[in-house]
């Protein structure tokens, strides 16, 4: 299976690097900067929700292989520290994979490993062909 390009598209906009990509774990890393700010100088709390889901759906798309494809149906994203510069790290790992959907938690550390955001993204899993008796559109 091959990943996703993350230096393109809307990765590319928030600067995210794929530090480590196994079905089992996902790193990714990104610099806070004014550009992927609110308006009080913070980092942006739908970059972490989109950080969330990037990271869940590389890890899900790994472990769901050559199956299908992944898609995001929930993100709950938390955001517990403000941040206004500096190198922010996403873990993400499952929570619970089954044959339909897959859940995945994801924490974000600032530079001193301090905990600023967290959440969990659901994944749907998608077949590439379609199992017996199964409707298709």
């Amino acid at each position: 299976m091959e990943l996703p390009e993350l230096t393109g598209g809307f990765a590319g906009l928030l600067g995210l690097r794929l530090a480590e990509a196994t079905p089992d774990r996902v790193v990714l890393t990104w610099d806070c900067r004014p550009e992927l700010h609110q308006p009080f100088g913070i980092q942006h709390g739908g970059v972490y929700s989109s950080v969330v889901e990037s990271a869940g759906s590389i890890g899900g798309a790994l472990w769901w292989g050559d199956r299908g494809q992944v898609v995001g149906v929930s993100n709950q994203t938390d955001f517990l520290r403000p941040v206004r510069d500096g190198e922010l790290t996403a873990v993400a790992t499952p929570v619970h994979r089954g044959r339909s959907q897959q859940l995945w938690q994801v924490e974000i550390t600032d530079a001193g490993r301090r905990l600023v955001a967290r959440g969990q993204v659901r994944l749907q899993n998608l077949s590439s062909t379609p199992s017996a008796g199964t409707v298709t559109r």
